[in-house]
């Protein structure tokens, strides 16, 4: 088997269990904090779980730049291990929390060490022939993708089985056996004594030589307004589902359904998409994928039955999963060498701000416009970021070879 294919195959495992374990907490987080931690009040409980959920995207907007450069520096196998033993230690811990503020402070630590994902991104791009490079984005964001979807009922099964504090145990574990399975696996060929002879930038210094190549502030901006589009009407989904019901009966598996309909789709046209943009252009998936996604939210605002709905949002997946495969595929390719887990972390600090204004913006507008204004808002911005994207990403750079 050649070595990029057990490269992305070992990998596709790791960002399965990290994806897997950041979600494993949603569907018991309030319970966790009312039957363990001792928080009473509904008020009370909103307020902690939602600072407790934020928490880890908070700090892994500002460290993942950090950990880029480093990688770039020392090598991206060694920031991967670091990450995934990290994490894997502080989420043994959330078991022992004993207080809301200690499960709150860990959440933090875990954002500040997190970066397993951007760094087997940034490997498996250094690793992979070119011709191969949007399959294997492709695939490695399956990976992810299936974390997530299948993450939450995991976590929901394990809760009712064992109870709360041995999920982070069990968690734990996997994600310490990932990163084991990594260190023993995963071969880098990455040249340390080159890497020290480059001139270190700091990291605003960094992402101004960066920002100098067109292509990849837009390509950053991309992945933040794809998050914010995608986010900004999730946490009203259940609400419309029930609109649309008419009644409480099999409420929660309806939600549950059409919260992972689109997971699903997403991942098995993410490794077929990447493996189309292979062929034809990253820049032409992404364009299409980004006006297909935008198109496939505005009938969503005007079902009229859940069945519909769930239609709607597995077609929005399969267009959703040419998204960020084709968005890493590009930044590499326009990325200097030497910069690139640099870029991967700066983009990836671009992900966590979106996953944490799209809510934000979206619960802030719902009052306003509703549901079905939120979704034709996501319409709106992705058909206007495929256009934006459009125009920037036809500009050529002399390091960016290739078809884009």
């Amino acid at each position: 088997m050649q070595r990029w294919k057990v490269n992305l195959a070992v990998l596709w495992f790791g960002n399965f269990l990290v994806m897997a374990g950041m979600t494993m907490i949603t569907p018991f987080l309030s319970l966790y904090l009312q039957q363990d931690l001792g928080v009473t009040g509904d008020h009370e409980i909103g307020v902690w779980a939602g600072f407790i959920f934020a928490a880890n995207f908070v700090t892994s907007f500002f460290f993942q730049p950090l950990w880029g450069k480093l990688s770039d520096r020392y090598g991206r196998k060694m920031m991967l291990l670091r990450s995934g033993f990290g994490m894997s230690i502080v989420i043994v811990l959330m078991g022992f929390a004993n207080a809301p503020w200690q499960l709150l402070l860990l959440r933090m630590m875990n954002g500040v060490i997190s970066g397993y994902s951007p760094a087997a991104v940034s490997l498996v791009s250094a690793t992979t022939p070119k011709e191969k490079m949007g399959f294997a984005m492709g695939t490695l964001q399956s990976g992810g993708t299936a974390g997530t979807i299948l993450g939450p009922l995991i976590g929901g099964v394990m809760a009712d089985t064992f109870g709360f504090r041995p999920i982070f145990y069990i968690t734990g574990s996997l994600l310490f056996l990932a990163s084991a399975l990594s260190w023993i696996m995963v071969k880098e060929n990455f040249d340390r004594e080159a890497a020290a002879k480059r001139p270190q930038a700091s990291m605003i210094k960094g992402f101004r030589e960066l920002a100098r190549i067109p292509q990849l502030p837009a390509l950053f901006s991309v992945t933040f307004l794809i998050q914010f589009a995608m986010l900004s009407p999730m946490a009203l989904i259940p609400l419309y589902i029930k609109e649309l019901h008419g009644s409480t009966t099999n409420l929660d598996l309806m939600a549950g359904l059409v919260s992972s309909v689109t997971g699903f789709s997403n991942m098995v046209s993410a490794p077929l998409l990447g493996r189309l943009s292979d062929r034809i252009g990253s820049t032409r998936i992404l364009i299409v994928s980004l006006i297909g996604a935008g198109v496939m939210f505005v009938p969503q605002a005007f079902v009229g039955s859940v069945p519909q709905l769930l239609a709607c949002r597995f077609l929005l997946g399969c267009f959703v999963g040419g998204l960020l495969p084709t968005v890493n595929s590009l930044i590499r390719r326009f990325t200097p060498d030497g910069r690139e887990s640099r870029s991967f972390g700066y983009n990836s600090s671009f992900l966590a701000l979106g996953n944490m204004v799209g809510p934000v913006v979206g619960g802030a507008l719902s009052g306003f416009i509703g549901i079905q204004g939120l979704l034709l808002v996501s319409a709106a911005s992705l058909l206007a970021t495929s256009g934006w994207a459009y125009n920037l990403l036809q500009r050529r750079q002399p390091q960016a070879a290739g078809r884009s």
